[in-house]
């Protein structure tokens, strides 16, 4: 088996099966290990070699590896046939939540959680009942062969554009596997994909009230605010589909994992929300609908991958709010700013935000929801919440 980059997914490949190899391009040498497994510079793959390639998701089309490959496929494709009954998660927002919230559902059931959200198939449970996967576009624009049982797809707005070529192949990524699905299985997607083909059930919502309303959830009975509330109905309705179970009393137990609308208070008592995850600009203008009415100091900025950030700032000029922008795309944002008359500071560092802000005074909320990737300053997005963080709290 020919194995293309070497990393997380790839890696637990490679310890299951053993006798691959792999090409990175980490080694510039051949090397084996005590499974046989061989590894070595991209530059030595001949395809006229190798009878299957299996590519770690993040490599893009325009990889010289995946241009020469003849029979590549997805780590899902690898698992189509041995993978239990599988519920799939995607969409741009929300999908690691919704997969952590169904998870603690459906635990005591015996399913198991992987993909995106941190196991690769190569270490899941084939006996497990259940797999609950979280699955990225990446994933599914390899993915020919697996498809879901049950597939959830969250709203879909621009991402990974660079990576895909264009939100059109993106969005294509996101509803490849209603292709495959079968008369019997289930699909939950948003309305705006109503008349894309599929002989899968559909079940179509816009927002939290259709969810509610369809599988008969008491949206009242759950703990959870936007965004959050979205993500908890979607795996409620899963466990009513499977189990007809509603179980609000365990729902409401999942706590919200770190860098996601996270709040916190600094020394003054003044209300600061570590929103680092919100990478793009739907993440960003769900954060913000649960501070409709109050004044908000803002921390925009980032790497967004070229993204267009017009929807946002459409949406920032119903709400109180002052901008403070950081990152390589701090003068984009400086313009926007401009043009939809709203206040922004340009600060470039998340340092320089703080700092500002904290020279503002009293606001109701401080919120750093960047609307953008973190690496053009730091190294995910997880450093860059610990460091707002960390600033935040050394304030005097």
């Amino acid at each position: 088996m020919t194995i293309f980059g070497y990393g997380k997914t790839t890696k637990a490949i490679v310890e299951k099966f053993g006798n691959c190899h792999v090409y990175d391009d980490k080694f510039s040498a051949v090397t084996f290990d005590q499974k046989g497994n061989e590894f070595l510079p991209p530059e030595m793959f001949d395809p006229k070699k190798s009878a299957l390639e299996v590519t770690s998701p993040g490599i893009p089309p325009s990889n010289h590896l995946i241009q020469k490959a003849e029979n590549l496929i997805s780590e899902y494709d690898l698992f189509a046939d041995t993978m239990p009954y599988s519920i799939w998660i995607t969409g741009t927002n929300g999908k690691t939540t919704t997969t952590t919230m169904l998870q603690h559902l459906l635990e005591d059931r015996g399913s198991v959680e992987g993909g995106n959200v941190g196991n690769p198939l190569g270490v899941l449970d084939d006996k497990a009942p259940i797999w609950i996967l979280e699955t990225s576009s990446f994933t599914l624009h390899y993915t020919n062969k697996a498809s879901p049982n049950l597939y959830i797809i969250l709203p879909i707005s621009p991402d990974h554009i660079s990576w895909h070529g264009s939100f059109e192949e993106y969005e294509k990524a996101k509803l490849k596997p209603l292709n495959s699905m079968q008369e019997g299985e289930v699909v939950i997607l948003p309305k705006k994909y109503a008349d894309y083909p599929t002989n899968a059930f559909k079940v179509l919502y816009e927002n939290s009230e259709d969810l509610a309303e369809y599988f008969e959830i008491d949206a009242k009975m759950i703990n959870f605010k936007e965004p959050f509330l979205t993500d908890a109905l979607l795996a409620l309705a899963v466990s009513k589909i499977l189990f007809d179970e509603v179980d609000y009393e365990n729902i409401n137990k999942f706590e919200i994992g770190k860098h996601r609308v996270e709040t916190f208070t600094d020394k003054k008592g003044r209300i600061w929300i570590n929103d680092s995850k919100a990478t793009n600009a739907d993440a960003t203008i769900a954060a913000l609908k649960s501070y409709k009415d109050q004044k908000i100091n803002l921390i925009l900025g980032g790497d967004d991958k070229g993204a267009n950030l017009t929807p946002l700032f459409e949406t920032l000029q119903s709400y109180d709010v002052n901008i403070f922008a950081i990152g390589s795309n701090s003068e984009k944002i400086d313009t926007l700013s401009k043009k939809y008359k709203l206040s922004c500071k340009i600060c470039k560092t998340l340092e320089n935000a703080v700092v500002n802000i904290d020279k503002m005074g009293d606001t109701d909320i401080n919120l750093l929801s960047p609307s953008a990737a973190s690496l053009d300053q730091f190294s995910s997005y997880s450093q860059r919440g610990d460091e707002f963080k960390k600033l935040v709290n050394s304030l005097s």
